[in-house]
């Protein structure tokens, strides 16, 4: 016959499983701390991506419109070139149809138009290509636009290329 050693548990054990105990609690709390440490960072990652989704969709016109910019200046041109010649027929008329569209096709999709002229000159929106000294209005102020600037949103697509006023 086997003989069972039943044991009792005394101090000792208590001490041992005590120690086991406070010893998975702090892992526990390891684990948990992690994960929220980890959850904590997914959101903000998950927020982070919506932004940046966000700006995506707010500018996602832009390179279109950067592409659409020289033909828009080029209708410009011929609409000129018409009013130099004195011409005001169907073909101009035509041009100028075209011209609106595209201006209204930027607009909807957040490309606008800088206002250049007569306003005072800003690093930000205008480039000067040249001075010219101007007595009737104040220094450093856009009195000629030579290139439309353009805003997409509240971004510079392109600076306004102006010239602007010295004292004269």
């Amino acid at each position: 016959m086997s003989e069972e050693v039943k044991t009792e548990p005394g101090p000792a054990t208590t001490t041992i499983a005590a120690a086991d105990l406070e010893k998975l609690q702090k892992e526990r709390d390891q684990y948990l701390d992690l994960a929220a440490r980890t959850r904590a960072e997914f959101e903000n990652y998950q927020k982070r991506m919506q932004r940046e989704r966000e700006q995506e969709r707010k500018y996602a016109f832009g390179p279109l419109a950067e592409i659409l910019l020289p033909i828009l200046d080029n209708l410009e041109r011929a609409l000129q070139a018409g009013k130099q010649a004195g011409e005001t027929g169907p073909l101009v008329q035509g041009v100028a149809m075209v011209q609106a569209q595209v201006l209204e096709l930027l607009k909807r999709n957040g490309i606008t138009r800088i206002d250049c002229e007569g306003q005072p000159f800003d690093p930000n929106l205008h480039q000067a290509v040249m001075q010219k000294p101007a007595a009737d209005v104040e220094p450093n102020t856009v009195v000629q636009v030579i290139e439309q600037g353009f805003m997409n949103q509240d971004r510079v697509l392109r600076p306004a290329k102006v010239i602007v006023s010295t004292k004269g």
